[in-house]
């Protein structure tokens, strides 16, 4: 059936080989024995938990072994597996997508998906399903990505087409720009998989995917950890339903609720803010004291000398206030002026973004190198390579990447330069560049605080390419619906990558295929992207994007960025270069750049919790000298950990499903009330002793 590939032509080859890989690796069933499925079965049952050096780094010579060895051939990628991912694709692109666009913030579905699909397999008995469960959870996964990319700019075409009615917004755009940017992402972080996940073994917390594992784990394992992992989940995810749903309590606790603190937030701009929902707790934790302090150091230098010097020195600083409206830094509040000097932010993020592209050149050029290798072989695959790391051949992700730039290339062309040929080349040369470059950007947020500054990072894409757009000729209205075309492509493919890592990062642990998580990744984001397409013209049309109902806040940044500096207007380039100085003086220094940026752009109220966190996996980590119990208490704190993120993430889709269907049972008045947040301290402290009273309960056959 395949000729010798001398005999072929270059595509024909390229089409066979690709076609052989798919069937030979990644369609077919393993071939298994009765036999070899039930001692498989056996013995990743007595196995099924974590190995000890699964967190922290590897001593020289010893090597991690995950709960599925390479020698196992577990079931992953079967018609069950795939046929839940794309329903989880389909159902949770829908939920994130209206969420987002209500409230800004993206709920990461890798973790709820994780817990729906170890619940459809125990209910239909599936026998050893941890690889399809993966597999499930990866497909799925890729909403939040597409979602991601999608919301935080495609929205501001419709917010435009308001003020200029000859921006013309159709569904095809829509769906291409989320597309062909998911499938970049997946392409761009293919390569460096290995050094995320392998190389830099126990190095990155990677709080989202170290949740998702947990819940993994103990669905396969069963016993005391998921009856853990079950009770914080229920825990945390009742806790942070009643906040979201019924506002029993405040979801955060401000110095404003004392006449002195209100005072002092309006004269001198301090507030003091502090989110206190359990999944975020949570998610302090696992990153751990070190990531989590650098954060807060970030956050406190922006809202407590910035914001306050701002009012101070620059008082008659005009601030935007919202609606094209803008007040005097002295009248405004810290809120607003924490927008206007989050741009520092931004600034330092790009800086640190440059700086993680500098110092990882070697594995940058180490990626070049092996895909010129790749290319010059045969097509023939490495038999020796462990099933546990075998990728994707280069070859095949090369040309998927030359195919997929051409695409973009053609989609610029004659769908968004109105066919001119300097303005396609010059969009498809920025998309390339920046979407390659700040890959391992967004995959290093997401390995070390779990959260990607994709819109920090698309902001300063969109100024780049209306920059280069304008100098090239191109402004005005077409000029604002091709940057925000070329940034919904950059966006998409940034959170696609470091949705992508973590995926990659969990099915690492678990001993997954990765050339299966990858291949059906796209597949996901294929479905992903049609889904949010559709989703967000039937929103535009049922709600709109001005109004309370849906406020898409990033999108809005994005159009009130864009459109001046189409129009003529300018960047506040000094804010960028402060930024750009900051992360410098702090990489001289050795300290994380790319995490203190994280704190400066990241509210406040969502980066003392990480602190929190921090500070009680540091106090639970060192209540026992003894090693066995020191390992005893962090696998209790990191599964109490996991269940407040995954039962918080979960009762936010629960949450997000009553307020579409139009079911509202906030208590607005309780809420307004300043004593809901005194009541919000008082129970996040009883959940905080809980935690730690629940992490040091030493199991019995260490007593």
């Amino acid at each position: 059936m395949f000729a010798a590939p001398k005999q072929k032509t270059g595509y024909s080859l390229c089409v066979a080989y690709s076609f052989r890989y798919l069937c030979k690796n990644l369609i077919l069933l393993p071939k298994h024995t009765d036999m070899q499925h039930e001692n498989e079965t056996n013995e990743l049952k007595q196995h099924a938990s974590l190995p000890e050096n699964a967190f922290r780094e590897l001593k020289p010579g010893e090597t991690y072994t995950p709960i599925m060895p390479a020698s196992h051939t577990p079931r992953e990628t079967t018609a069950w597996s795939i046929t839940w991912g794309l329903v989880m694709a389909v159902v949770f692109s829908a939920a994130t997508a209206y969420l987002g666009l209500k409230v800004g913030q993206v709920f990461e579905a890798a973790i709820p998906i994780a817990i729906i699909a170890v619940g459809v397999s125990s209910a239909a008995k599936r026998r050893n399903p941890m690889g399809e469960n993966v597999i499930i959870q990866s497909i799925g996964a890729c909403s939040g990505g597409v979602v991601a990319g999608a919301i935080f700019t495609l929205p501001a075409l419709y917010i435009l087409q308001a003020e200029y009615p000859d921006i013309a917004v159709n569904f095809v755009e829509v769906f291409l720009a989320s597309l062909l940017g998911g499938v970049l992402g997946i392409l761009f972080l293919i390569p460096f998989r290995k050094y995320f996940v392998k190389d830099m073994h126990g190095k990155y917390p990677f709080p989202e995917a170290t949740a998702t594992t947990q819940v993994l784990v103990s669905g396969q394992s069963g016993g005391k950890s998921v009856k853990l992992l079950l009770k914080a989940g229920a825990i945390g995810g009742l806790y942070d339903f009643f906040v979201s749903t019924f506002g029993l309590w405040n979801e955060q606790f401000t110095s404003r609720v004392t006449e002195l603190g209100a005072t002092i937030a309006d004269k001198a701009k301090l507030v003091f803010k502090i989110n206190t929902g359990a999944a975020v707790l949570g998610m302090g934790y696992i990153v751990g004291l070190k990531y989590a302090t650098i954060i807060c150091f970030g956050s406190v230098v922006v809202w407590w000398i910035i914001v306050p010097g701002i009012s101070l020195f620059f008082g008659d600083l005009q601030i935007a206030a919202g609606e094209g409206t803008f007040v005097p830094a002295a009248a405004a509040s810290p809120e607003q002026i924490f927008t206007y000097a989050r741009s520092i932010g931004i600034g330092a993020i790009a800086m640190a973004g440059i700086i993680g592209i500098l110092k990882s050149r070697k594995i940058i050029a180490g990626a070049i190198g092996l895909a010129r290798r790749e290319m010059k072989r045969k097509g023939q695959e490495t038999e020796t390579t462990p099933r546990t790391q075998r990728d994707i051949p280069m070859k095949i992700i090369v040309i998927g990447s030359i195919v997929t730039l051409l695409i973009i290339f053609v989609f610029f062309f004659t769908g968004v330069m109105n066919g001119n040929l300097l303005f396609a080349v010059a969009g498809l040369v920025l998309v390339a560049l920046i979407a390659f470059l700040f890959t391992t950007v967004a995959a290093n947020a997401i390995a070390i605080v779990g959260s990607n500054p994709v819109s920090g990072m698309t902001l300063m894409t969109l100024i780049l390419a209306s920059i280069i757009m304008v100098s090239v000729g191109l402004s005005g209205t077409g000029g604002m619906v091709a940057a925000l075309l070329m940034g919904g492509v950059v966006c998409t493919a940034l959170a696609m990558s470091g949705c992508f890592v973590t995926d990659l990062k969990i099915g690492y642990w678990l001993g997954t295929t990765p050339a299966k998580q990858e291949t059906f990744k796209f597949l996901g984001t294929l479905v992903s992207a049609a889904t949010v397409g559709g989703v967000m013209m039937i929103l535009n049309k049922t709600y709109g994007f001005s109004g309370d109902a849906l406020a898409a806040p990033q999108a809005h940044a994005m159009a009130a960025v864009i459109e001046p500096m189409m129009n003529g207007g300018q960047a506040p380039w000094l804010l960028y270069g402060i930024g750009a100085v900051i992360a410098i003086i702090l990489t001289v220094f050795n300290v994380s750049a790319l995490a203190f940026a994280l704190g400066m752009f990241i509210p406040l109220e969502l980066n003392l919790p990480l602190l929190v966190g921090g500070m009680i996996n540091w106090y639970v980590n060192t209540r026992s000298t003894d090693e066995a119990i020191k390992n005893a208490y962090n696998e209790r704190g990191t599964l109490i950990a996991s269940g407040f993120i995954a039962g918080g993430a979960l009762m936010g889709v629960v949450s997000a499903a009553l307020r579409f269907c139009g079911l509202d049972f906030m208590l607005y008045s309780w809420v307004e009330n300043t004593w809901s947040e005194v009541a919000s301290l008082i129970l996040y402290a009883i959940l905080i002793f809980y935690f730690i009273k629940m992490s040091l309960s030493k199991p019995k056959h260490l007593v």
